[in-house]
């Protein structure tokens, strides 16, 4: 039989052991699929081409406070938005008393960027490109190091303005302002 000494290191060790499994659960996995409609945040830079009005035609890139500052138009709301939705709105505001129906064209001119952190080479903020999976973005970050678990890949992906944490695999694609953290191997 145990002492009632060894049974009291015997729970501590059961409670340890659950303590310690709770921690280490891994977030749910990345869902697959790319949103249907961009929407622009904060960091993305947009071409705003208005014909025949050179002074107002520029690229804008979209502040922290989820806007772009035109001139003659002041702040416009961009965060949120998608490209036609804030093609829309300028030409509101242009065509509100400023322009007489105005030919007004906004094109997404470059995301904001992607972040990997963690066991790589060379961690830092790296160009988003179109079908940039987890793979590519630590290649680009000098690969993986020698102490890196390529199973534990965390994508950190804002949600509705909401940062959220998911499980990725190496094939899993990234969209633009993703966080990825590769973590490191216990042996």
């Amino acid at each position: 039989m145990f002492g009632a000494r060894t049974a009291r290191y015997v729970w501590a060790a059961v409670i340890g052991c659950a303590i310690l499994a709770g921690c280490t659960n891994a977030p749910p996995p990345l869902p697959t699929g790319v949103a249907e409609h961009y929407q622009l945040s904060t960091g993305d830079t947009v071409r705003v081409i208005v014909y025949n009005q050179q002074s107002l035609s520029n690229d804008f890139t979209v502040a922290d406070d989820g806007t772009i500052s035109m001139p003659m138009v002041g702040p416009i709301k961009a965060r949120g938005q998608t490209v036609q939705q804030l093609e829309h709105d300028i030409y509101a505001k242009l065509d509100d008393g400023i322009l007489v129906k105005p030919g007004v064209s906004v094109q997404l001119a470059q995301t904001r960027p992607i972040f990997v952190v963690g066991e790589v080479g060379k961690p830092g903020q790296y160009a988003y490109v179109t079908k940039l999976n987890v793979l590519g973005a630590v290649a680009a970050a000098g690969g993986f190091s020698v102490r890196a678990d390529r199973n534990a890949v965390t994508v950190v992906r804002a949600v509705r303005d909401r940062p959220s944490e998911w499980s990725a695999g190496v094939l899993a694609e990234l969209q633009p302002g993703d966080v990825v953290i590769v973590h490191e191997q216990f042996f």
